[in-house]
C-alpha cells in the first residue's frame, strides 16, 4: 500500500511534507511526525474553496490545492484498476 504524502505550508512560509491518512473533498486528515511524537490535523476547505487550512499545535497549516483539484485526484485514484493477487 502506497503512503500518500503532500506538502503543506506553515504561516511563516515553511514547507513541510506530511502523510495523508484520509482524503475527502470536504476534509483531509494529515499526520505530522512519526512514532510517539506524531500529531494529527484536519484540513478543511477555505470559504472560497481554493485551498485547505487547519491548525497544528497552534500554527496555521495551508494546503494550496482547490476542492476541485482534490476531488479530481480522488476520482482518478478510484478509477485506477486494482491488480489481482496471484496465489
Amino acid at each position: 500500500m502506497d503512503i500518500e504524502k503532500i506538502k503543506v505550508e506553515t504561516e511563516n512560509d515553511q514547507t513541510l511534507e506530511v502523510v495523508v491518512t484520509s482524503k475527502k473533498a470536504d476534509a483531509i486528515w494529515i499526520v505530522l511526525g512519526e512514532g510517539l511524537h506524531n500529531v494529527k490535523c484536519k484540513l478543511t476547505p477555505t470559504r472560497n474553496n481554493l485551498a485547505y487550512v487547519g491548525s497544528l499545535m497552534g500554527r496555521e497549516i495551508l494546503y494550496h490545492r482547490s476542492v476541485k483539484e482534490v476531488s479530481a485526484d480522488i476520482a482518478k485514484h478510484n478509477r485506477e484498476p486494482i491488480m489481482p493477487v496471484k496465489r
